[in-house]
């Protein structure tokens, strides 16, 4: 149990550091809520944090992570959950769904999916957060370039 607790968080220090560390992170502001989303290569993961939440490191995998929050009874950004869906596309317009997991350690909540890229390909991002307990979806589009390393 400890060591779960442990990896879990190693998971969400390594997202944070990978946010702070890759500059292709965004936010957009919907007023009650704000959508994050960082994009980063699956081989930036350490190998242990990517076993303990099966996860594939390979150069040609990416990483997308989604967070939504809203502003608590304190005035500080909270995270909220409830789904997160939507696809990514190339250049050429492939399509592909993204199959995201939502991620809760403590207080945090985050959803992530793995894709697939070439390295240099400008991915288009299509994405659709719904808070809980909220009726209207939060469209966010965004594009992302990774390179192997």
């Amino acid at each position: 149990m400890m060591i779960t607790r442990t990896v879990s968080k190693l998971v969400f220090l390594a997202f944070a550091l990978l946010v702070a560390v890759q500059a292709q992170a965004g936010e957009k502001d919907f007023g009650d809520y704000q959508v994050n989303w960082s994009v980063f290569p699956s081989t930036f993961l350490d190998p242990e944090v990517a076993k303990a939440n099966k996860l594939q490191r390979s150069k040609g995998i990416g990483i997308v992570n989604i967070s939504i929050m809203a502003e608590n009874e304190h005035g500080q950004p909270a995270p909220v959950g409830d789904q997160v869906e939507g696809q990514v596309s190339n250049d050429i317009q492939q399509v592909n769904f993204l199959a995201f997991r939502r991620i809760q350690e403590g207080d945090a909540v985050y959803f992530i999916a793995q894709y697939q890229y070439r390295s240099g390909d400008l991915m288009t991002f299509n994405i659709t957060a719904r808070p809980t307990g909220h009726q209207q979806d939060l469209p966010v589009r965004f594009s992302h370039t990774l390179f192997n390393d």
